[in-house]
């Protein structure tokens, strides 16, 4: 497995492993719920460049033998000290340590951006599944936030897990 920037150049095979996500992903993710054609992936990817650019978003591909099979998120927030880790797959890649070890890169990477000295991994109550990343890397849960912060759809029971690793400062 390795992450690798997203870039404009993805756009027809984020298209596919997008599109033959959805059913796996619409329970959890409120951008998944409506049709994912080319415009929506351009926009995407658009977003993808430009945020990096700008060092606020860090869009990743999760790739396994050179082909995308998730993507993988860094957000560098509006409090200048944290990050927030996102982190979809494809459903034929779940449950082999991809979206752990997908995570505990961009741990890393967010440790190594100037002031940050909080990441956050959010996901809701209902999604155990995306509690073990956090668990299996060492981060507490620091509380459960309702209302929130998306739309109670598809699997989700409307409450925020977050939880949080803080960096040692010597």
């Amino acid at each position: 497995m390795k992450l690798r920037r997203l870039t404009e150049a993805d756009l027809d095979e984020l298209i596919r492993v997008v599109q033959e996500s959805l059913p796996h992903l619409r329970p959890w993710m409120p951008w998944a719920a409506g049709d994912y054609d080319a415009s929506t992936a351009a926009g995407f990817l658009g977003i993808a460049v430009s945020t990096w650019e700008r060092g606020t978003m860090f869009h990743h591909a999760i790739t396994v033998d050179g082909e995308i099979v998730g993507v993988a998120t860094a957000d560098r927030t509006d409090e200048n000290d944290l990050v927030e880790i996102e982190y979809w797959l494809h459903p034929a890649h779940t449950g082999r340590g991809l979206a752990t070890n997908a995570a505990s890169q961009l741990v890393e990477l967010a440790f190594s951006l100037e002031g940050v000295r909080r990441v956050q991994i959010w996901h809701d109550e209902a999604n155990v599944a995306s509690s073990g990343v956090p668990r299996r890397l060492g981060f507490t849960e620091i509380g459960r936030r309702t209302p929130p912060r998306e739309p109670a759809i598809g699997n989700r029971v409307g409450v925020d897990v977050v939880w949080e690793l803080r960096r040692q400062v010597s």
